[in-house]
């Protein structure tokens, strides 16, 4: 007879059907799964409630079919399976969390036949163990009823199959005692691994760190042994004494994809201590202690009470960029062209009618002069003229002033696209000056009215570092943008870049191609650029090192290819805040003429720090071709640490003085290898604030 909880458990799923009779089934089910239950759901008419009704039918039917193939492949252990129903499907439409009609939970069945990847894969997604598990004894007891019923109906079976004549139904019979046995020895595998089991061993690598001024984060690993049981979770717990009495608070940790755990609302400059232990199906193991074992709440600005630097300079900006709008505006209004020659407004005018005539379109060829080209993309597409040719606006055709200075002031442009009317205006009234200058960027704004008016587009994208320049006197100013929604537009279409490159016809030399040509050989490069300077820096703190070099218009600044918006770096560590006695360390090691080495055996989050700075700064040595004896000469600077929000922060290291930035024609020794360039300080400050 079933026990009265099997009786409970079966009602409980009544409305669930049962799963397939035998192995084999189960095989032809989860193999066909993919094909054979496909249900194209589009197909149905959306007007008529019987369709929608057979459509959730089928559908409750698929989903269900898939349940019982992930329940199938776990009992099978079919690794490959249960990954490829995992990414399938969601945790919710496979029921991921529902217990079958034995009561039972996949990640069950995977923890007591101890299957650790199968086990893993299932805690990855969010399996849980089953409800009904509220204690060992009920967990032993539910098995061992489990066992009994089976082995109570494969010896009915055998009964029946012995004592019956060969029929359809002893074939039937047959069968379904082949299922039972098959389910009776997986039932007695589970019962074995579950009276083998113990609980697991401590975490190990229990390391603890101050995340901010309120919080700590501490990190762990699995257990060496697991006592043949999978770890299901872990539980962090924190005390103001170092003996645990009493417990100021506990959490269980059951995402199992990163092991850390960070402790928030604490109280700053309290010294907090924290152990980890870990669960199996038969208890909780024993707590393992943190490394160091204290953690004091705090951030590096409490050293000196140092405010953010950037605390409310964004606010401080608009406030003053709406007070020169008004100012300015005052002036369009009430003073329009005061001081501006006859023969100026005559040609202003004139610009600005021939800008919105009809005539106005797109270059084909390029004569001496300066150029602004716009390139758009998406995946491998760019948008062309109908000629086939990459949009182009002529700026000035008898340019002659110094270009570098332009171009920086064009970038600065850059992050006000939907300013360029305002801007035109403003420059407008200035230009009783008859400055060059100011006649150039006059220019500049009217071919960036044009190319968004062409386009359509206000946001013209990122200017590329350097503009394309060619033996025959021409310059393009390259603006990249990457387009990530499908957009149509009139003047332009998408083409792929490849077939743009083969079908282009040069009409300059290889040995003196034209601008144009040359960007549309290097535009891959320059697409690579564009995606490489918006990635962003994982979570943690970097070791960045600051190498600066000066022509006679400019100062460049080393940075890697792959992240050219971030100093050349190393990652020290994944947690990004620097506490009070790091930086106060720190304060006094630079402040050595020799640094004291620390002691190995001190559990301090200093000492920590000092043995993560060493492995960063051989890493970042080796990284920019720098022999690791000049690193001696080196300085942290100590200044502060440099935040870049919440979860990005850099402490730089710094050349000796006279070598932090390289003067035209002196020599740098150390040369960086491949992957890296310089760009424009200016340039490496826009794309720094993106």
């Amino acid at each position: 007879k079933m026990t009265q909880q099997m009786r409970d458990l079966q009602l409980a799923q009544a409305r669930k059907p049962p799963g397939p009779s035998s192995p084999n089934a189960a095989k032809r089910l989860y193999r066909n799964l993919s094909g054979k239950f496909r249900v194209n759901y589009t197909s149905f008419d959306e007007g008529s409630l019987a369709g929608r009704a057979d459509k959730d039918k089928l559908r409750k039917s698929y989903l269900f079919q898939s349940n019982a193939a992930l329940f199938e492949a776990v009992e099978l252990q079919d690794l490959d399976r249960v990954q490829e129903l995992l990414k399938q499907y969601s945790p919710e439409e496979l029921d991921l969390n529902t217990p079958n009609s034995e009561g039972l939970l996949p990640l069950d069945i995977a923890i007591m036949t101890n299957n650790a990847p199968i086990a893993r894969a299932l805690l990855q997604a969010g399996a849980k163990e089953s409800p009904h598990f509220v204690s060992l004894e009920s967990r032993s007891l539910h098995v061992s009823t489990l066992v009994r019923e089976a082995e109570q109906r494969v010896n009915e079976l055998t009964a029946q199959v012995v004592n019956e004549a060969p029929s359809t139904d002893c074939s039937d019979k047959e069968k379904q005692l082949k299922a039972w046995e098959w389910r009776y020895r997986l039932y007695k595998r589970m019962k074995a691994g579950f009276e083998h089991a113990r609980v697991p061993d401590a975490p190990t690598n229990v390391h603890l760190s101050v995340a901010s001024s309120s919080s700590v984060q501490v990190t762990f690993w699995e257990p060496l042994s697991v006592n043949s049981a999978v770890v299901t979770k872990y539980k962090v717990e924190w005390s103001c004494s170092s003996n645990f009495s009493p417990v100021l608070g506990e959490a269980v940790v059951d995402k199992l994809k990163n092991l850390h755990y960070t402790i928030q609302g604490l109280t700053s400059g309290t010294a907090y201590y924290v152990r980890v232990s870990a669960y199996n199906m038969k208890g909780w193991g024993p707590p393992q202690a943190s490394v160091p074992p204290f953690a004091i709440p705090s951030n590096w600005r409490e050293y000196d009470g140092r405010a953010p630097r950037r605390r409310g300079q964004a606010e401080a900006l608009d406030h003053l960029l709406s007070q020169v709008k008004t100012v300015h505006q005052h002036c369009v209004c009430h003073e329009p062209c005061k001081n501006q020659p006859q023969s100026r407004k005559h040609s202003v005018s004139k610009s600005l009618k021939h800008l919105f005539h009809p005539g106005s379109k797109f270059l084909k060829t390029l004569k001496r002069g300066l150029y602004l080209t716009a390139i758009f993309y998406k995946d491998d597409n760019i948008l062309v003229t109908h000629e086939d040719q990459i949009p182009v606006v002529e700026i000035d055709d008898t340019y002659s002033c110094l270009l570098m200075q332009d171009f920086l002031w064009f970038t600065k442009v850059s992050c006000m696209w939907e300013e360029i009317l305002w801007l035109r205006q403003c420059v407008t009234v200035s230009q009783s000056s008859c400055s060059c200058i100011l006649q150039t960027r006059f220019k500049m704004l009217l071919a960036i009215s044009q190319m968004q008016g062409l386009l359509g587009i206000q946001d013209l994208g990122q200017v590329f570092f350097e503009p394309v320049k060619d033996k025959q006197g021409n310059i393009l100013i390259v603006t990249l943008k990457e387009v990530k929604t499908n957009q149509t537009f009139e003047s332009v279409r998408w083409v792929p870049v490849c077939k743009l490159q083969s079908s282009r016809k040069s009409v300059s030399s290889p040995e003196e191609p034209t601008a144009l040509d040359t960007l549309l050989i290097s535009i891959q490069d320059k697409l690579a650029y564009h995606q490489r300077s918006s990635h962003a820096l994982s979570p943690g703190l970097y070791l960045g090192y600051l190498k600066l070099c000066s022509a006679v218009d400019q100062i460049r600044v080393l940075v890697p290819e792959q992240l050219p918006n971030i100093l050349c770096h190393v990652k020290i560590r994944s947690n990004p805040n620097v506490s009070r006695e790091e930086w106060e360390w720190l304060q006094k090691m630079a402040s050595m003429d020799e640094p004291v080495p620390a002691e190995p055996e001190a559990e301090t989050s200093q000492n920590h720090l000092f043995q993560e700075l060493q492995v960063a700064i051989k890493e970042l040595m080796t990284l920019v071709n720098i022999p690791l004896q000049e690193a001696k000469d080196f300085r942290l600077y100590s200044q502060e640490v440099l935040d870049f929000g919440d979860q990005v922060s850099f402490l730089l290291l710094l050349p000796p003085s006279d070598d932090v930035c390289t003067a035209p024609g002196q020599n740098n020794p150390y040369t960086p290898r491949s992957g890296f360039l310089t760009l424009p300080l200016q340039i490496f400050e826009l794309g720094e604030d993106r």
